[in-house]
């Protein structure tokens, strides 16, 4: 890469400004709320550029250093960036002020989506659920990453639906594809429904509906331990982890983070966990996952949260066993994306779609159906 390309990445990349697409043009639906809504999350950072600091560097003041090396950006704009944490310093955060030193690791994010960067279309199967001129709903298996980002830039979502439009319009150019847009996302190890804008008119008006809250999401997930009551709302913003940055955390009082509320119905109870069903009132990163932690009941096998271990039960070889033979049948965090409800952009209908469990789920209910003597009712 030339010098004047990356100078121009780190405009992007401090400044959040939008990438153009050579491959194909992304519209991150929610750009005029400065927010994508996600299925069980929203707000995130994206990494961009990283480098270490030369041997004969000299210290020196982190935004005087890197102001030398943007073209077209401005000292407060930057300021403002290394502020928001869109700056790490050898993985933490630092100050406008911080003095960088000989082989500092320097890592540069951005809040602008990597769906505005550069989509390689590439054939995938997919469960489609229903599609039409102005949005596609998929059910989207476990696994599979939703849009290109850090480490993830092809077999997402994103580069199937891609090569699923040129299908539908063989003669349709790579460079003049229509805009279409995600409005929400779910984690790569969540399952479940998921829906796309195909223009650019129904990815605003469904971004609207994200914003505003109307639209219907309900998940299931089986959480460690015995919930005290069959009902419960849960309400503590989310946000950045103030020490591990690539993860998120809850925090009941004060301004950091962003308002967060879930509501739950427990479905089954196993005693050593629970089967619950999850409605979102808003949609932040990792919410249920962050609040299900916050209130010890941590996602079945949710390596991130700490429900990859045994959280509750006994001590005993034989019940130790059974929770790594449950592991192994569903090597994921345990939520699935089953109710969403939207209406339609164009037509004024309201859409409601349902998605069954996927196997990995319904296999780790009924061993614990089995195990713990529970007579529930199968749970589609």
């Amino acid at each position: 890469m030339k010098a004047q390309g990356k100078k121009s990445q780190i405009v992007n990349v401090i400044l959040g400004t939008v990438y153009l697409c050579r491959k194909i043009k992304m519209s991150t639906a929610a750009e005029w709320d400065g927010e994508l809504e996600n299925g069980d999350g929203a707000e995130e950072r994206y990494e961009r550029m990283s480098f270490v600091v030369d041997k004969g560097q000299e210290p020196v003041r982190i935004d005087k250093f890197l102001i030398t090396k943007i073209e077209g950006g401005t000292r407060n704009k930057l300021q403002q960036g290394i502020e928001k944490g869109f700056v790490l310093v050898n993985d933490k955060p630092v100050r406008s002020n911080y003095k960088i030193k000989p082989g500092d690791t320097v890592v540069m994010y951005s809040d602008t989506s990597p769906e505005s960067t550069e989509i390689v279309p590439e054939p995938m199967d997919f469960d489609f659920v229903y599609e039409d001129d102005d949005v596609i709903v998929i059910n989207k298996p476990a696994g599979m990453v939703v849009h290109p980002g850090c480490g993830n830039y092809s077999g997402t979502v994103v580069n199937g639906i891609s090569w699923h439009l040129q299908q539908q319009n063989p003669e349709l150019s790579e460079d003049s594809l229509p805009r279409f847009g995600l409005v929400h996302r779910i984690d790569k190890n969540t399952s479940g429904l998921l829906v796309l804008a195909k223009n650019e008119k129904a990815s605003l008006k469904l971004a609207s509906q994200f914003a505003e809250h109307t639209v219907e999401r309900k998940y299931v997930a089986l959480v460690w331990g015995d919930l005290p009551e069959d009902d419960g709302t849960i309400i503590a913003h989310v946000g950045r982890h103030q020490r591990f940055r690539k993860i998120m955390d809850a925090y009941p009082d004060g301004d950091y983070g962003k308002e967060a509320v879930t509501h739950y119905h427990v479905i089954e109870r196993f005693g050593y966990v629970t089967l619950v069903e999850c409605r979102l009132e808003t949609g932040r990163t990792h919410q249920i996952r962050v609040h299900m932690q916050h209130i010890g009941h941590p996602l079945f096998n949710d390596d991130t949260y700490g429900g990859d271990r045994i959280v509750k039960g006994t001590v005993f070889t034989k019940y130790k066993q059974f929770v790594d033979n449950c592991f192994e049948l569903c090597p994921r965090h345990a939520l699935h994306a089953q109710t969403l409800g939207f209406v339609h952009p164009v037509t004024g209908k309201r859409m409601l779609f349902e998605s069954k469990l996927p196997e990995d789920i319904k296999g780790v209910i009924e061993k614990w159906r089995r195990y713990t003597g529970a007579k529930g009712t199968e749970v589609s």
